[in-house]
């Protein structure tokens, strides 16, 4: 199949694989095109490779974050360019209500549990991951690791700290509810999030809108607001001196997602790829990548002995997520208008 020449130069240009001025190509019958699907993040790279080998598919690789995903799928949405998306489960929610996600129940469907997917296959649950912080421990300069939210808030950790954009990207949006959730506010209110921010600021906080795992290996990062996942990682694959800490106040456990989009131009090709990310060899590719696969069976006693212990687990909490998607939208508003 090939699209038309404005449809691929839109997609290739969205991708970063084409100049402005570049002369348009065909795409092969043999891709997929995914929107957030970046090989830094949750070892999406094996991920791709793995697809690639097992269906003959081309993935692109591709950097937005949940946000910016959500946003280009609507903004496409009279003429489709992407085939499947991932994201945090609240867009993968909001995405089903924009309609720019079509009806799929993949091969694995009936081993997802009930509450990790839409009832009509809009969206579902292919890992979860659990916030906390991801700390390089030299890069503190002999600071001690911090233990908690409250923590973060003091003097020594100036310059230090790092959140991504919770008015953007989801994981950024996790903290401020895991924040907000520790210390006494509700999906209702979150205004202790929000005073939270504030006296954050006075700290200097680093904010960027995307996945910053290599600037927490590289130091310039000392302390970031990520996932579990992204700190085994560095800790046993990169070999960095990385720390993963779940805050003694407690935190939030949440899923991620993928769609089949609506009316993309290579649904079969979209199909097949999300059928390989449930199969058991991509759970399993998930699983040594330090997530929890949704099919719990993908989990490997050697995988498992790298994650904090139970008793830490203990303190991360599951939540209504249709309650968190639905207040999301008010939060960013308000984030944007009391803090940025």
């Amino acid at each position: 199949m090939t699209l038309t020449t404005t449809r691929l130069k839109r997609a290739l240009l969205t991708l970063g694989l084409l100049a402005a001025a570049a002369t348009p190509v065909a795409v092969s019958a043999q891709t997929a095109i995914c929107y957030n699907c970046p090989p830094e993040w949750a070892d999406w790279a094996s991920q791709l490779r793995a697809i690639k080998e097992k269906t003959g598919i081309t993935v692109p690789p591709d950097n937005k974050n949940s946000g910016q995903t959500l946003a280009q799928l609507v903004a496409e949405k009279a003429s489709p360019v992407a085939d499947i998306a991932y994201y945090g489960v609240t867009f993968g929610i909001q995405a089903k209500k924009e309609g720019v996600t079509a009806a799929f129940k993949p091969a694995a469907w009936a081993e997802i549990p009930d509450g990790l997917k839409d009832p009509d296959g809009h969206w579902f649950t292919i890992h979860s991951g659990t916030l906390g912080f991801m700390v390089n421990v030299d890069a503190l300069k002999g600071k001690p690791v911090p233990r908690s939210w409250a923590d973060l808030l003091k003097p020594e950790y100036k310059g230090l700290v790092g959140y991504l954009d919770p008015a953007s990207a989801f994981v950024g949006y996790v903290g401020a509810v895991a924040i907000n959730q520790v210390r006494g506010g509700t999906m209702d209110n979150f205004g202790p999030a929000v005073e939270y921010f504030k006296a954050l600021k006075k700290n200097e906080p680093i904010v960027p809108k995307q996945t910053s795992y290599a600037r927490v290996l590289s130091g310039e990062i000392a302390i970031l607001l990520d996932y579990d996942f992204n700190a085994y990682r560095a800790k046993y694959k990169d070999k960095a001196n990385v720390e993963f800490v779940i805050p003694a106040e407690g935190t939030v456990v949440v899923p991620y997602v993928m769609s089949l989009a609506n009316k993309g131009p290579n649904a079969g090709n979209g199909r097949k790829a999300l059928d390989f990310v449930l199969s058991n060899e991509g759970q399993a590719i998930w699983a040594n990548a330090f997530l929890r696969p949704v099919r719990a069976s993908a989990i490997s006693k050697e995988a498992q002995a790298r994650f904090l212990p139970a008793s830490e687990y203990a303190r991360a909490r599951t939540i209504d997520y249709g309650r968190m998607a639905a207040v999301q939208k008010g939060f960013s508003e308000r984030y944007l208008r009391e803090v940025q």
